[in-house]
Parts: structure tokens; sequence; C-alpha cells
């Protein structure tokens, strides 16, 4: 392909890079413009925790993981699997392995190393990257608009504005975490050029609950673990945290989009919380027999379950607490918590909503405005955490890339 084909990448995250990669490797000249100082920062942030980058599970199961959005994104996760990620990593020189939870990590457990590597690649295929600069829009004539971000006076002499384009892919993420890059700014733009935008809203995020002063002064930031959440015909096992608010974790994460759905529609929803997964409540309710009934509530717990203080004040929380064995087994194994609201978006780990799939045809082009492309969490589908999120980005990101190199080559020739 002729590098008179020019393609601005709107947005430096783990989406817009991808697609550099591959636009920069077929020839194109291509320059990605970032409204913050430096690139890649929510891959940064993602590193902190090891860089969970994709999941080993089956194709299958790992698609379901896209709830109402998998058969959107099958093309695009089929193209760019698991094993493909992991090849691309050894590419840049790092190698990854499986953890014992099905997880996919780069073994140097960071980031920073595959982010250099990336960049010193995007940089040897001649990408162009801009950091403090932000995109404006368009003109009147199609023309891109840039004006300089903090921290810069002038645009670089490679970006002059307007700015034409053959082609756009637009990858600026959701409105999790704006603090890193994403806010959400480009939802009225688009919409005024006819783009239909569901609202971003949070995604893997805490959920509120009406708590006591004496639980929430004693016990936020107290695990539990391991526990069970159940939430309508949901069940998903892992770890919450107590906060000051309410419930965080990714067990509860997994449960935002039914939970967030539920609160919209009724203004509360009754999570469920098992608190001892593993056993059955006549199992609970014979080892709770044989604690002396004397004993006060908290001790009971101890000596006949190993559970802490914090499940008597939850107990507490949710009512009159039953005295009788097998009463109090099961309220354990059914532990009600009232949410009353997700927590607000910027404190969630990714945001749903963005550009619906009726918006874009299969290429990720955008219907209204050909020769524009979206990619990333700036798309309506949501996930999980687990590797999902980076997944979805990677892949979308290439997908969009691979769009904008067909309908060049279709109409461009």
């Amino acid at each position: 392909m002729s590098t008179s084909y020019r393609v601005a990448v709107i947005g430096g995250g783990p989406a817009g890079l991808a697609a550099a990669e591959s636009l920069s490797a077929a020839g194109c000249a291509v320059q990605v413009i970032e409204r913050m100082p430096s690139i890649g920062r929510k891959l940064l942030m993602a590193g902190r925790g090891g860089l969970n980058i994709s999941h080993s599970e089956a194709p299958d199961h790992l698609l379901a993981r896209y709830g109402q959005a998998a058969p959107w994104l099958a093309p695009t996760l089929a193209a760019w699997t698991t094993d493909d990620i992991r090849v691309w990593m050894a590419g840049l020189g790092q190698e990854s392995f499986i953890g014992s939870s099905g997880r996919v990590f780069p073994t140097a457990m960071k980031a920073s190393p595959l982010l250099r590597a990336w960049l010193a690649r995007l940089q040897h295929q001649g990408v162009l990257l801009h950091t403090r600069v932000e995109w404006t829009g368009w003109d009147a004539s199609g023309g891109l608009t840039f004006a300089p971000a903090a921290g810069r006076d002038v645009l670089p002499d490679t970006l002059p504005s307007p700015f034409v384009a053959d082609a756009v892919v637009l990858a600026m993420g959701g409105a999790s975490w704006p603090r890193l890059g994403s806010n959400g700014a480009w939802v009225p733009l688009l919409r005024s050029h006819g783009v239909e935008v569901e609202p971003l809203v949070p995604a893997n995020c805490g959920f509120r609950a009406n708590w006591s002063d004496p639980l929430r002064t004693r016990f936020a930031g107290t695990p539990l673990k391991p526990v069970a959440l159940r939430f309508a015909d949901h069940t998903v096992r892992g770890e919450v945290v107590i906060t000051a608010n309410g419930l965080e974790g990714g067990a509860l994460y997994a449960l935002s989009a039914p939970l967030r759905t539920c609160l919209a529609q009724q203004g509360q929803a009754e999570l469920l919380l098992d608190l001892r997964p593993d056993l059955t409540v006549d199992v609970l309710a014979t080892r709770l027999a044989n604690v002396r009934p004397r004993e006060s509530l908290s001790n009971r717990l101890r000596k006949a379950l190993r559970l802490p203080p914090v499940v008597a004040a939850l107990l507490r929380e949710a009512g009159e607490v039953p005295s009788a064995p097998h009463a109090l087994a099961t309220r354990l194994k059914a532990l009600p918590v009232m949410l009353t609201g997700p927590e607000p978006i910027d404190r969630a780990i990714s945001s749903a909503g963005g550009v619906v799939q009726a918006a874009c045809d299969a290429r990720f082009m955008v219907r209204a405005m050909p020769g524009v492309f979206v990619a990333g969490e700036m798309l309506d589908w949501e996930a999980p955490t687990g590797g999902y999120l980076l997944h979805a980005c990677l892949a979308t990101g290439r997908a969009a890339a691979q769009g904008a190199l067909q309908w060049l080559r279709e109409t461009r020739s």
C-alpha cells in the first residue's frame, strides 16, 4: 500500500496502538494523537496488577463473557485470539504465562516493558506519536481539527489544523479513570454528527449500600473470601471487600450489568451473599449446634465456622439475627445486602455504553461518517475483569484498522 494513505488514530491507549500497528505495517502513514502527556497511561495502570491481558479459557466461554455484544464481537475475537496475543507479546520480547485462574500475564508481571517495546516497534514502522494534542472535531470541509493541550504551546509541524486524513480511527476509551485520559468528551461530538451513542455508565464498579456507622467505621476495607454472590439467576464466586459506601471486588464486578439494570428500573437491588459456599446448610447448622448457645454471635461464628467478626456485623445489618442453628445457617447461605446504586463512573474500572452496533458496519466504520472507524471502549460492549477488557480493546483496534485498510483499497485505488 502506498504511504500516500494518511491515517489519524485518535487515542493512545491499547486499541489505538493496536490500530496504528496494523495500519503502519500495511504501509500507511499513521499519526497517533493523544491528549495526555504520555501514551498508554491506562495500560500502565492495569500493569500495576500484573497486566492481565487475556484469558486462556475455551473460545466459546471467552466469547460469552461479552454478554449481549458477543455476536457482534465474535468475528473480531476469532481473528485475534488469546494465542495470537501471546505470540504478539513474544514478538515484542515479552513472554507470557497462564496463571492458576486461567488468566494470561506477561512473565515480567509489568506493563512498562511491553509498552516500551510496542512503542519502539511503532516508531520503527514510521508511526508519529503526538502527546498533549487535543482533537476538537472536524471543520466544515471535513478536516480534523486539533488544539494544543496543557503543556504544549503549538501543534506539531506534521499535524496542522485542519488536517486532511484519508481515514480516521477513533479509540478514545469510555469514561472510567478520567484522570488517565478517558473522559467521554467525544460523546456529544459524535452525536452531533448523527451517530447513535448509548450513554456511558459504570461497569466493573463498586455498589453502594446504606451501612450503619458502626459497620462503616470498623470494617471498611475488610475482605470477604471465599464468598458466592447471587443475584437473580446469576451466581459468581470470588472475593468482595467492604467499603465505607458498600461493596467492591471482582465477584461483584461480574454482576455489574444485571445489577445496574435492576437499579435503573427499581432503585434498589437485593444481593445475596453465601458466606460459606463450600458447605451446605445442614453442615453449617450441625457445626453451629455444637457451640454453646450462651456464646456471643461473633464467637459462635468463629468457633463453629471460622467466620470473621465482620460477618456478625453484616448479619445485624440485615435485621433480626436468627438464633436457631438451622435458621442462622440458612441466613449465612443467603445473607441479603440491599444495594442502592453503583459508584460513580470515574471510580469504575471500565464503562458500558458507547457507539452502538447499528451505527457501525461490519468493519467498525461509522455508517454516518464514511472513513471514520471506532475501536475499544468507545464501542457499546462490556466485559468483566479477567483479561477480557484488554483482549477486546486490542482485537477491535486491529479490526478497525483492517476495516480501514479494506475501505481505503476499495475507495482510493
